[in-house]
């Protein structure tokens, strides 16, 4: 969160130096809800054109997205009649999206069709989109408000969100990409189809973005509410600890800022915060420049851990379904990891089903990844909260202008949401996984394939840490001196050197992958029922296979790391599995990049090592042992 924050400040100046001479419009975007007609609403369609006001100056981007599924292909027809773009439904929904562009568009009407495979009353939906000759004056921010308020959130701009994320991080399902920073991604128009969308060029500013796992989901809620109009807040809150989860002491939003510094280390619940007051009038594109470093400093992994029947939180769980776990929702794990859905793959002709992921790294770092236990930890422990999938608190406004979160039971009756539940805090953690499995793969899987899907998961997951580590080499070659260690928990969660080039999170989720490859024969064991079984043999048989190719795969899996030196050291799968007990201490970057791969003393791999922790850190970690050893990671004092 300290790269967010110095990383912000460090560019803020600029940006809004080049923002403060934008002036304003007040538009209405009710675009992004679609027009009211029964066909829309019968299906659940959004819709959004882009930019906010179409010109021929500008590439013509629309997206449809429907709640329920239609086999049919979007055109975007021309004022002349010519079809100027087709596309085919992308995703596996719901929401199930479509997306078309056109990179000069003429001026005129627009029509954008969905025409259905199937025919019927509702075979074709059309609206028109009106095309402007001249550039749009720009639109402007709103006095006492971040940004101006254009729209509301409802089933619509929730959909129309997860579509934006999917978009955003959409990469072949056999790829693992990850990006130096969030920014890289945001300032992508072939990715971003929200680039520009104002017509500030406000994605040419060259803000940092630099989110750790719990800013992420909120930078990028932020940002899609920022572009559309769209009420957002967020809670300052604890990290728990004296045997208590986390909870949350006051909230904040666009129209009631935080003090500059406010953060839970600075509230408790008896000494709320003094909002802040009216920031100086600047550019809309500069004031949402502002609010960012505020965000990133009063947000954490707390925040998403707060507990499932608390109504003062920015996240409310909800079941697991196909329906419920779509992009845009959000994953907390009891130990403070945060990741965010970007896509979920429906199982067919045999293959699992996927749910993929992308997390913050404190370097930085953003990475898309698939749901597995190894990746996705769960426990049922109070004073942790509540972890597991959850989705952001609508926010509407009230009577009186002023915004204000849904609650719990507000969501439950609400036709645009309908989806809070208590379903998770009652699962134990074999339970999760069970139900996580039935929801991804409702039909059995073949155990082999579904034994190297959760290979390739660990193969992912190793090939990421590669990167961790060569950072922290990277680091240390910089000549800045060694990590300082923290005492205690708090080697999880801190922030500086240690925070950005430690792995200790990283390890214990690894450490646990290790052991869901490990076990698979015996899973499979002991739930035969999941699995397509083959026919006329017996489970010990399948099991005895099962070991017999994890080997197998295991010896012939490899990569390949960095040593000390910058040359390259080639391991196998088999080598990870068989150095766990090593990397149980293999998280601290002030030793050599060989050691932190479990290099054995005197060996040839380890001949490159010249760096060790010192003899005060080495004790430390060896007192922590015991926690990477048993698998779990310590509650906060």
């Amino acid at each position: 969160m300290s790269n967010i924050r110095q990383s912000a400040a460090a560019t803020i100046t600029a940006f809004l130096l080049a923002a403060a001479s934008l002036s304003a419009l007040s538009a209405t975007d009710a675009r992004a809800q679609g027009a009211s007609n029964a066909c829309d609403e019968a299906v659940g369609l959004a819709v959004l054109p882009a930019p906010l006001v179409p010109w021929k100056g500008m590439p013509l981007r629309v997206i449809f997205a429907a709640e329920k599924p239609i086999q049919g292909e979007l055109s975007l027809i021309a004022p002349d009649g010519s079809v100027a773009a087709k596309s085919r439904e992308w995703t596996g929904g719901p929401p199930y999206v479509w997306l078309a562009e056109v990179k000069s568009p003429a001026a005129g009407t627009w029509r954008a069709v969905l025409k259905s495979d199937a025919g019927g009353q509702c075979g074709t939906i059309t609206h028109d989109i009106a095309v402007r000759a001249d550039r749009p004056p720009p639109p402007s921010g709103a006095a006492g408000s971040v940004w101006p308020i254009r729209n509301s959130w409802n089933r619509a701009t929730e959909n129309l969100f997860a579509a934006w994320v999917e978009k955003l991080f959409d990469d072949p399902l056999d790829a693992a990409p990850s990006w130096p920073a969030l920014h890289e991604v945001i300032r992508d128009p072939a990715r971003n189809v929200l680039f520009n969308y104002l017509g500030l060029n406000e994605d040419q500013l060259k803000i940092v973005l630099r989110p750790d796992c719990a800013d992420l989901p909120y930078f990028l809620r932020a940002y899609f509410a920022f572009k559309l109009g769209l009420p957002f807040g967020y809670s300052i809150c604890s990290r728990g600890g004296g045997g208590k989860g986390p909870q949350c002491f006051q909230w904040f939003s666009i129209q009631h800022r935080a003090p500059e510094q406010a953060n839970a280390a600075g509230l408790t619940a008896n000494a709320a915060a003094t909002p802040a007051p009216p920031p100086r009038q600047v550019g809309l594109a500069a004031s949402f420049a502002q609010f960012l470093p505020q965000l990133a400093n009063g947000v954490h992994s707390g925040t998403a851990r707060t507990y499932a029947t608390d109504n003062n939180t920015d996240y409310y769980t909800v079941p697991l379904s196909r329906e419920t776990l779509r992009p845009g929702t959000v994953y907390a794990d009891p130990y403070g990891h945060v990741l965010m859905i970007v896509q979920r793959v429906p199982q067919s002709n045999g293959d699992a089903g996927i749910i993929l992921a992308v997390d913050g790294q404190p370097d930085g770092t953003v990475a898309r990844k698939r749901f597995w236990r190894g990746n996705f930890l769960f426990a049922q422990n109070p004073v942790l909260g509540s972890p597991g999938f959850k989705r952001f608190r609508p926010i509407v406004r009230d009577k009186s202008g002023a915004l204000r979160r849904l609650t719990n039971d507000e969501i439950a009756k609400n036709p645009q949401y309908a989806d809070f539940s208590l379903e998770q805090t009652k699962l134990g953690v074999e339970d999760f996984y069970d139900r996580m499995d039935d929801v991804m793969s409702p039909s059995p899987l073949d155990p082999q394939a579904a034994m190297k899907d959760a290979i390739t998961s660990l193969e992912e997951q190793v090939n990421t840490r590669v990167t961790s580590v060569e950072n922290g080499r990277k680091f240390q070659s910089s000549g800045k001196g060694e990590a300082a260690m923290p005492d205690g928990a708090t080697i999880f969660e801190t922030i500086g050197p240690w925070e950005d080039f430690s792995t200790p999170s990283r390890d214990l989720r690894l450490l646990i992958a290790i052991d869901v490859v490990r076990g698979f024969p015996d899973r499979v064991s002991r739930r035969p029922e999941r699995y397509a079984m083959p026919a006329g043999r017996s489970i010990a048989d399948v099991k005895a296979e099962l070991q017999r190719v994890l080997a197998q795969e295991l010896a012939a899996r490899k990569f390949s790391y960095p040593r000390s030196d910058g040359s390259k050291w080639t391991l196998a799968l088999k080598d990870v599995m068989d150095r766990s007990t090593d990397l149980e201490m293999a998280y601290n970057p002030n030793d050599c990049v060989e050691l932190r791969w479990g290099a054995q003393a005197r060996s040839e791999e380890a001949a490159t090592c010249r760096r060790y922790a010192p003899a005060a850190q080495r004790a430390k970690m060896t007192k922590y042992r015991m926690w990477f050893h048993e698998r779990r990671r310590p509650p906060r004092a």
